[in-house]
């Protein structure tokens, strides 16, 4: 039985439904108060009085758009349409709040890293330091063609511009302004002290970006690096850069295999392996016993929309699976968009040929992701199992019934894990990296290549960055 403790986000989406397909007519769904403010500080103080690590917010810079080549189903079965900017409620939920930290979905294909440093510098501030950015490439040719871009750029190359992206927010973050450079001198009206700020001298290939960061300092600098990291260059990018690894495994084994590689990656890439933080997203559908929750999720079953599941997995994968026999084993291929969410059913659990009917019929209650069934102390006991298994760090726990689930699982499964001591009760440190590392660390660790950029200016056409990469044998990207 492990004795680490169990980092614990909730997994949700700023519209009023996300991954599960037709259950937003649930009675008890709170869905469409998606827009009230009101809702999402309800909903940040619930999470931080179980004292839940953060709240992870999921965003698409498109629409989904591929089955039947329409948008339709997405918009009959509000599949993830429509969707709000989840960074625009992050202030709200922070001012009601002193712990509880935030992931929040940016993309790096339609957003200047300019504008984005600003973004997160400015949320880092007004969240005294809770955020993370989930770093994101965008899958959907939806979002290229609303952006103006006609169609998304190859999927390894938006994994080498998200590299340079990266490389311009360290400059920002981490080298521009000096800890000391805000003086806030009244006698000599000096704010901040000129020769303590510095241009970050960016040329590269995607980015030119040659002045100053606009904004101070925050607590984290750097806001927390979350990154996917499924396809072997989303991986080789997770292993540098990423803080903590969002996994999306349909098995223990599948997840076992992913941690185990992108930590090999790691420890290449020049890092501690066991600084790259893991949370598998899984659903939980709980009762006070089995029995009565075998009987929920049946309830739920019978609310799944098989076109909204389809319509949700085509925009995922690229495949409009409205072409494809339901009862024919999906075959490995390759597509466009999310490379990834092809892998996840054709190859990376060996036991089974999935079927476009079996997706389906998995994905319609949570998404992609597994669900634990049962009472507080079998889905406890199965949490504990698959961190035990695979060496995950914790969860990003999704919901079929929007709030309800949540609200579920922390009124009956959150005293279990405190009992077991696996969670904890209060909060240690106050900023989201510290959540991750321990009381005191705030900053990057010294082992992650944007401290490299730490305190020290940038002379002009510098390619240090580059050159400091690991090599193609390890984790280039």
């Amino acid at each position: 039985m492990t004795s680490r403790r169990m980092r614990l986000f909730a997994f949700d989406f700023l519209g009023p439904a996300h991954l599960s397909a037709g259950l937003w007519r649930h009675e008890n769904d709170r869905g469409h108060r998606y827009t009230d403010l009101r809702y999402w500080t309800d909903y940040a103080r619930l999470l931080e009085e179980a004292r839940f690590d953060g709240i992870f917010f999921a965003d698409n810079a498109g629409y989904h758009d591929v089955y039947r080549s329409s948008v339709a189903e997405a918009l009959a079965d509000a599949a993830q349409l429509p969707a709000n900017d989840p960074s625009l409620v992050i202030s709200a939920m922070a001012s009601v709040t002193d712990n509880l930290g935030f992931g929040v979905t940016a993309s790096t294909s339609y957003e200047h890293p300019y504008a984005l440093a600003r973004r997160f510098t400015t949320l880092d501030h007004l969240t005294n330091g809770r955020i993370g950015w989930n770093l994101v490439n965008s899958y959907s040719d939806s979002a290229a063609r609303n952006f103006g871009m006609g169609r998304q750029l190859p999927h390894d190359e938006r994994y080498d511009r998200a590299a340079e992206y990266l490389e311009v927010t360290y400059k920002l973050w981490e080298a521009s302004w000096e800890d000391d450079a805000v003086v806030r001198d009244r006698e000599n009206c000096v704010w901040a002290d000129p020769a303590r700020v510095h241009e970050i001298h960016h040329h590269g290939r995607y980015f030119t970006v040659p002045g100053i960061a606009q904004c101070e300092p925050s607590p984290q600098r750097t806001p927390v690096i979350f990154q996917a990291g499924g396809s072997p260059k989303g991986q080789q990018l997770a292993a540098a850069h990423a803080e903590v690894v969002f996994a999306n495994a349909v098995s223990m084994a599948a997840l076992k295999g992913q941690i185990d590689t992108v930590r090999k990656l790691a420890a290449e890439a020049g890092r501690d392996p066991q600084s790259v933080k893991v949370l598998e997203m899984l659903n939980v559908v709980c009762a006070p016993t089995d029995e009565a929750a075998r009987a929920k999720f049946e309830s739920y079953r019978r609310l799944i929309n098989p076109a909204g599941a389809m319509t949700r997995y085509s925009g995922w994968s690229g495949l409009d699976m409205s072409q494809l026999a339901p009862d024919v084993p999906l075959e490995h291929v390759k597509t466009r968009a999310g490379q990834t969410m092809v892998d996840l059913f054709s190859k990376m659990d060996p036991d089974k040929e999935w079927t476009p009917r079996d997706i389906a019929e998995f994905i319609g209650i949570g998404g992609s992701g597994p669900t634990i069934v049962g009472s507080p102390r079998t889905v406890a006991d199965e949490l504990i199992r698959w961190m035990d298994v695979t060496g995950v760090d914790g969860f990003n726990i999704g919901h079929a019934v929007k709030y309800q689930d949540i609200a579920d699982f922390i009124e009956l499964v959150v005293p279990e894990l405190q009992r077991r001591g696996v969670m904890w009760t209060d909060y240690e440190g106050s900023t989201l990296r510290e959540k991750l590392y321990g009381p005191g660390v705030i900053r990057l660790r010294e082992d992650h290549p944007g401290r490299r950029f730490a305190h020290r200016p940038i002379p002009p056409h510098t390619r240090e960055f580059q050159e400091a990469q690991p090599t193609a044998q390890g984790a280039s990207l």
